[in-house]
């Protein structure tokens, strides 16, 4: 969900001059700045590793919801995955900007009660230890926007009921809400100028999306 509201910001800027996609299935989007590869097994890159070098970014917006998993699987899935994918750019783009999407109340001392926070607190702090300029990106409530829908029935269920919600939620508790398309911006305003903290909570989020 959060990739594909990050794609529809990407082909809306006009600083993006090229997009490569990877995913497990492509996108159903044509645009002449657009190439995607499909593959089922995300782990490893290094058969198309040529096919990375020379982007000044990567959006990495894949994730799962911890619900129902053991922290082996979800730590698997979410470190183990990320980390693969970041080593591989680190190699043939050093240097290159790696926005990460966390979470709101990520654990970066990896101690905490919460399986999931400490397993993204854990992914963040290997992320900050490679030669990448790395953005962690902690976002609260998104809500989807520009008809971005979410594959997980229940997830997409939840946000039909809120949508309606969104306006009033944004204003009662400003801090811990943002949509697809803020975080898609604010990753491109990353790639174009940085930002003071690698770490960013919803307000800079939202701050960095607003900006012209």
């Amino acid at each position: 969900m959060i990739g594909a509201g990050t794609l529809i910001e990407c082909l809306a800027s006009q600083q993006v001059s090229a997009i490569l996609v990877i995913g497990r299935r492509p996108s159903g989007v044509k645009d002449p700045r657009l190439r995607e590869i499909a593959r089922d097994d995300l782990s490893n890159l290094a058969d198309i590793q040529n096919e990375l070098r020379g982007y000044d970014a990567c959006f990495f917006c894949l994730g799962v919801s911890s619900v129902g998993m053991t922290e082996e699987a979800y730590r698997r899935v979410t470190r183990d995955l990320t980390l693969a994918v970041a080593r591989t750019l680190a190699a043939v783009n050093p240097g290159s900007t790696f926005c990460y999407i966390s979470g709101q109340g990520a654990d970066s001392s990896e101690r905490g009660r919460t399986m999931w926070a400490r397993v993204k607190g854990e992914t963040e702090n290997r992320l900050l230890e490679l030669p990448l300029k790395a953005f962690m990106l902690r976002p609260g409530y998104i809500q989807p926007l520009k008809g971005v829908r979410s594959r997980t029935g229940w997830y997409q269920a939840f946000y039909n009921v809120m949508g309606p919600l969104y306006p009033l939620i944004r204003r009662i508790a400003p801090r811990s809400v943002t949509n697809t398309a803020a975080v898609g911006r604010a990753m491109i305003r990353l790639a174009e100028g940085g930002y003071p903290r690698q770490i960013l909570e919803n307000p800079d989020i939202n701050a960095l999306a607003a900006q012209p």
